[in-house]
């Protein structure tokens, strides 16, 4: 098996009196794709913002490459922040640059490129989400689905070793969902890097999860490969994975 990058060690998160996660402990390898389940308000989000720091746990810890988070200082935290990308739902892009300039940012203010190398690995980014002909333009103009692969495109830029993806292919129709959901994987195989993917979306994880694990009421219920878990007799995972349970897809999640 390959090597832990992440290790995720009996982490609790309260938010005042409602607790999001309980003693959730799960390793992430390096290479994998895994893929984190679960129904509206069981911590999934709030686990991936846990990872990157954004916010910070009640108990537990949180290594990476066996540093502790927890005991690191600002500077310390800020370069390893630079090897994990945050795919948001939003995307995120600033509407106020183009395609261009989205990309060019985060390669400006972690490397000391010139512009001749910056445009030549703004136009190899792109060739790997096959959108070089949207270099010029703007978000506005772009569609959902090609607005998911800038975002995409700004998030690999860097080079990063893991991505965190929330919620990838919400608010795209089935097609363009499932051509994410390829480009997910095979960015996954020619880059090899690891990520961690919250998502509803059964077909999105079908495609790229190498592991999968459910959270309910803010713990680990159940753990294993895809097919696996898609063919569990318990009741629960059952229901989640009928159509019934996935009207609360697009709600907000935390």
């Amino acid at each position: 098996m390959d090597s832990i990058l992440l290790n995720i060690e009996n982490v609790s998160k309260n938010f005042d009196e409602n607790q999001v996660l309980k003693n959730v402990s799960v390793n992430v390898y390096e290479g994998e794709n895994l893929v984190v389940f679960g129904r509206s308000g069981t911590g999934k989000s709030v686990l991936l913002k846990l990872i990157v720091k954004l916010l910070e746990p009640n108990s537990g810890n949180i290594f990476y490459r066996n540093k502790n988070l927890n005991s690191l200082s600002a500077k310390e935290i800020a370069q390893i922040r630079k090897q994990i990308g945050f795919l948001f739902q939003s995307g995120a892009l600033y509407d106020s640059m183009s395609v261009r300039e989205n990309l060019s940012f985060p390669l400006k203010k972690i490397f000391n490129l010139s512009e001749k190398e910056i445009i030549e690995k703004i136009n190899k980014t792109l060739e790997l989400v096959g959108l070089v002909s949207a270099i010029d333009k703007m978000p506005a103009e772009l569609s959902g689905g090609m607005r998911k692969r800038i975002a995409l495109a700004r998030t690999i830029i860097t080079e990063p070793e893991i991505i965190l993806y929330d919620e990838p292919t919400t608010g795209l129709d089935p097609i363009t969902s499932k051509e994410i959901s390829e480009l997910i994987l095979s960015l996954q195989h020619q880059l090899k890097m690891t990520s961690v993917v919250v998502t509803h979306d059964l077909i999105c994880a079908e495609i790229i999860a190498d592991r999968v694990i459910f959270l309910k009421d803010g713990e680990i219920y159940k753990e294993g490969l895809f097919d696996e878990i898609k063919q569990s007799n318990d009741l629960f995972i059952r229901n989640f994975f009928s159509a019934k349970i996935l009207k609360d897809v697009g709600e907000s999640d935390v």
